[in-house]
């Protein structure tokens, strides 16, 4: 399980690198290293849904992914920052975080289920 967790975190870095090589590139080679960037970060991504369920980890890397490419947009492209987007970006990180909470009580509700039988 916690490798799952490592590869999360793998898969939500390198997901950062990609989206800021599609502001960056401007040759074919740069084109390249993004796709092969972006194929390293989907075998994370697939080695992460082997441990955990898949509906939590797509959540994860989709939220990170939208957090950090607005923040990306905002410190390094230097895009302007609103309050409506960072309550936004707040209201989707607590949507992940309820998600796993629920994911969590689903798998001890069928746990007890099973001591129960």
């Amino acid at each position: 399980m916690k490798n799952g967790w490592f590869y999360v975190g793998l898969t939500c870095l390198v997901e950062l690198f990609w989206v800021f090589g599609f502001n960056v590139a401007t040759v074919w080679w740069h084109w390249a290293i993004i796709v092969a960037i972006i194929l390293i970060d989907f075998h994370f991504l697939s080695k992460a849904c082997e441990t955990l369920p898949t509906g939590t980890v797509y959540a994860v890397f989709a939220a990170i992914g939208t957090v950090g490419t607005a923040l990306m947009d905002i410190f390094i492209f230097g895009g302007a920052f609103s309050i409506a987007k960072g309550l936004f970006m707040a209201l989707l990180v607590i949507g992940v975080v309820l998600l796993k909470l629920a994911d969590n009580h689903t798998d001890e509700t069928k746990s007890n289920q099973k001591g129960a039988a």
